[in-house]
C-alpha cells in the first residue's frame, strides 16, 4: 500500500470539512475529487478566472451521487473579504490553491496578479484566523528560489526572486510564517515544482508547458521551446501533489507549522528531454489506439524573461517532517497523463 492509499484509508475513518479554494482549477479539482471520494465534506470556492465549470462537473460525475452530496460550491473572488468569511463557515481545514499562476502573466499584469496572489491570500488566511480555523495549507512555488544556483534546491536557502509572481509567492510564505508565530495558526506552504496531470488546461496564452505541447502535437500545431532546450525542471505528477496536500492537512507534527516544503520528486529533466518523452509517449499511445504517430521537431525561440534556468528539488524535509513518499516519477506520471490528454484534448 503506497502513501496515497494509506491516506485514503485514514480519511475514511474521520469525516472533516475541507475548504478548497480554486477548486475549479487543475490542482483544486483533483484535490476535491480525492477528498470527496474518501468520505470528506468539501466546500469549493472559485471565481472561474482560470478554472472551469466542466472540471467541477467532471469531479462530481467521477465521485458518484452519494459523495457529490458532500460538496458545496461558492462562486466568488478571494479578493473579496466577505466571500472568504462566508467560505470559512463550518470548515476544519483549508487547502488554499486559488491564485493567478504564471510568471509571464505576472510580468504582463502585476497588479491583477497581486490582487489574487497577495490581497486574496491575506484575505483568506485572515478569514481563517477569524473563524478559528487552525490548519491552513497553501500553494507556494519553486519560483521563490529565484537566481539561486544551488542544486538541488533546499528550503532554507533561496536567491533573489526574478519575477512579480515569485515575489508574491515569497510574500505568501512570509505571511504564513508570521500568522503561525503571531496567531498560533498551523500554516504549511507547499512549493510546487512544475506540476502536470489530468485536467491541466492546454489552452490560453499562459498554459503550462506539458499540456500546451501535448495539445499542439495532437492538433499538428507548432511546438515552441524557449531558449536552447537545456533549461531543466523537476516535473511533478498531480498524485504527488495530492498526497502532499493531504499530509499537510492532517499532520500532527508541530515542526511542520510555519514552514514551507518542496513538493517534487527530486528529478531533473531538460526541456529537450521532456519534448522527446512526450512525443515518444504519445506515439506509444497512438499505436495502442490505432492512431497516426507523430514525427515533429520543435521550434526554438528566445529565452523567456523571469524564468529560472535550472530547478531540482531536495525533498528530504517533506519526507522527514510529514512522511511524504512520492508515488510517481515523470515517466510513470507521463504515461498516465498522456492517456488522459488523448481522451480529453485529442
Amino acid at each position: 500500500m503506497n502513501k496515497l492509499e494509506q491516506l485514503s484509508e485514514e480519511l475514511k475513518k474521520d469525516q472533516k470539512t475541507w475548504l478548497v479554494t480554486g477548486n475549479a482549477g487543475f490542482i483544486g479539482s483533483n484535490l476535491t475529487e480525492f477528498l470527496l471520494s474518501n468520505g470528506q465534506k468539501v466546500v469549493g470556492l472559485d471565481n472561474f478566472s482560470t478554472g472551469y465549470q466542466h472540471n467541477i462537473d467532471d469531479v462530481l460525475s467521477q465521485v458518484g451521487e452519494e459523495s457529490a452530496k458532500n460538496f458545496t460550491f461558492i462562486e466568488g473572488d478571494i479578493a473579496d473579504i466577505e466571500t472568504c468569511q462566508k467560505a470559512c463557515e463550518g470548515v476544519d481545514i483549508i487547502l488554499h490553491q486559488a491564485a493567478l499562476g504564471s510568471v509571464p502573466r505576472s510580468i504582463d499584469d502585476p497588479i491583477t496578479s497581486n490582487r489574487s496572489n497577495v490581497t486574496g491570500f491575506l484575505n483568506m488566511i485572515t478569514a481563517a484566523k477569524d473563524a478559528g480555523i487552525k490548519r491552513f495549507v497553501y500553494a507556494s512555488s519553486s519560483s521563490v528560489y529565484g537566481d539561486s544556483k544551488e542544486l538541488p534546491k533546499v528550503e532554507g536557502r533561496t536567491g533573489n526572486v526574478l519575477s512579480p509572481y515569485a515575489a508574491m509567492k515569497a510574500t505568501n510564505e512570509l505571511y504564513g510564517s508570521v500568522f503561525q508565530k503571531v496567531y498560533g495558526m498551523e500554516t504549511l506552504g507547499l512549493r510546487y515544482f512544475n506540476v502536470f496531470g489530468r485536467r491541466q488546461d492546454p489552452n490560453g496564452a499562459y498554459a503550462a508547458v506539458i499540456p500546451k505541447w501535448v495539445g499542439s502535437l495532437l492538433t499538428g500545431e507548432d511546438v515552441f521551446i524557449n531558449g536552447d532546450g537545456e533549461t531543466s525542471r523537476d516535473f511533478t505528477y498531480i498524485d504527488n501533489v495530492i498526497q502532499m496536500n493531504l499530509l499537510a492537512g492532517t499532520t500532527d507534527n508541530p515542526e511542520a507549522f510555519g514552514e514551507a516544503f518542496n513538493v517534487a520528486v527530486g528529478g531533473r529533466n531538460t526541456l529537450n528531454e521532456l519534448y522527446n518523452l512526450i512525443q515518444d509517449q504519445l506515439n506509444k499511445s497512438a499505436i495502442k489506439h490505432g492512431l497516426s504517430t507523430i514525427d515533429q521537431s520543435p521550434i526554438y525561440r528566445d529565452f523567456r524573461p523571469g524564468d529560472i534556468r535550472h530547478s531540482n528539488a531536495d525533498i528530504t524535509k517533506a519526507k522527514t517532517i510529514v512522511g511524504y513518499q512520492p508515488t510517481h516519477d515523470i515517466y510513470q506520471g507521463m504515461e498516465e497523463a498522456i492517456e488522459w490528454y488523448i481522451e480529453n484534448i485529442g
